[in-house]
């Protein structure tokens, strides 16, 4: 059995996921196919068919590569910092205005294995369920409608009053 080299398997893979992602903010999820996602990751078809089996499985593990590097951040990082993340990012900007079904269908089923992911580390950052599932809703409401970093600082700064209550 041939011995795999995981340090390459993972740098191909976050190739392919950086290469996706910038090619949503560039045309969009529709018009995106995996040879332009193979072309923009720098890698053959093969490999990129070897990682994924089509383009929603690349854009699943780049919404979960996603998920979890922030709830990484929430667990150094201010809820302020995390919001101007979401508020500014190009991917979501492009699929708001090219692909807004996309973002409904991601963000709509709460049935979604992410979601307690998100919330315990929501309630891991903030201590207080209460507190986690209305900083939960207020950074998906950012998916949809972004905020400027000054409201950002507002309203992460308002969260955190909550919590000293």
């Amino acid at each position: 059995m041939p011995v795999t080299d995981n340090s390459a398997y993972r740098r191909t893979r976050v190739a392919i996921l950086e290469g996706t992602k910038s090619l949503i903010a560039q045309r969009g999820l529709r018009s995106t196919t995996m040879i332009d996602i193979a072309d923009a990751s720098e890698v053959s078809r093969a490999t990129l068919y070897n990682h994924f089996r089509d383009k929603d499985s690349v854009l699943r593990a780049l919404l979960e590569s996603e998920v979890e590097r922030l709830c990484a951040l929430l667990a150094t990082d201010s809820l302020e910092k995390i919001s101007i993340e979401i508020s500014s990012d190009i991917a979501l900007a492009a699929l708001r205005t090219n692909d807004p079904q996309v973002l409904t269908e991601l963000f709509s089923s709460e049935s979604d294995p992410l979601w307690p992911l998100i919330g315990q580390a929501l309630l891991d950052a903030l201590g207080d369920p209460l507190t986690a599932q209305l900083t939960i809703r207020w950074l998906i409401g950012q998916v949809f409608a972004p905020l400027t970093p000054l409201q950002s600082h507002d309203h992460a700064r308002a969260i955190a009053e909550l919590r000293s209550h």
